[in-house]
């Protein structure tokens, strides 16, 4: 298994239909349905912004793509309110169906951890949608604490 850094929008715009169909399935009101042209351009265009401080990695096993991850290193400033800090936010995490719950998703996970202590970022953010209990159960083990909780009201 190899995790590296990929600008391959292609691959990773086909990786991600796993977790955009489970977006998709959880919460139709939200996610629009799986387009491969629409996210391949998005991530192109994401993934050419110089300005960008986004980051791909592919998990890869004997020249197969498994999975991917997106994050951002984020600079919060300070203000009146906070102090300023800098963190990893994990944007998204994909693995293909058939080789899920096999270990690599924690994989992509401490290539993030290492790209942090590296770069000296000392913390990680990320979110997910709660009725996804897999990976609210696998962030949890991976050591990730609630800090904040998002709510909504539907209006009509």
């Amino acid at each position: 298994m190899e995790v590296v850094r990929s600008t391959d929008s292609s691959t990773i715009a086909r990786l991600n239909k796993a977790v955009h169909d489970l977006h998709y399935s959880l919460f139709p009101e939200y996610f629009k349905a799986y387009n491969y042209e629409e996210i391949n351009q998005f991530f192109q265009k994401l993934m050419a912004d110089n300005t960008s401080n986004h980051y791909f990695y592919l998990l890869h096993e004997s020249g197969q793509a498994l999975g991917y991850i997106l994050f951002e290193i984020k600079q919060y400033h300070e203000s009146a309110f906070k102090k300023s800090f800098k963190s990893i936010y994990v944007h998204q995490l994909s693995i293909i169906k058939e080789s899920q719950s096999k270990g690599l998703g924690t994989l992509l996970m401490d290539k993030v951890c290492e790209f942090a202590l590296e770069h000296g970022i000392p913390k990680i953010e990320l979110d997910y949608w709660v009725n996804n209990e897999t990976a609210g159960r696998f962030y949890h083990k991976q050591g990730f604490k609630k800090y904040r909780e998002f709510l909504y009201k539907d209006l009509t």
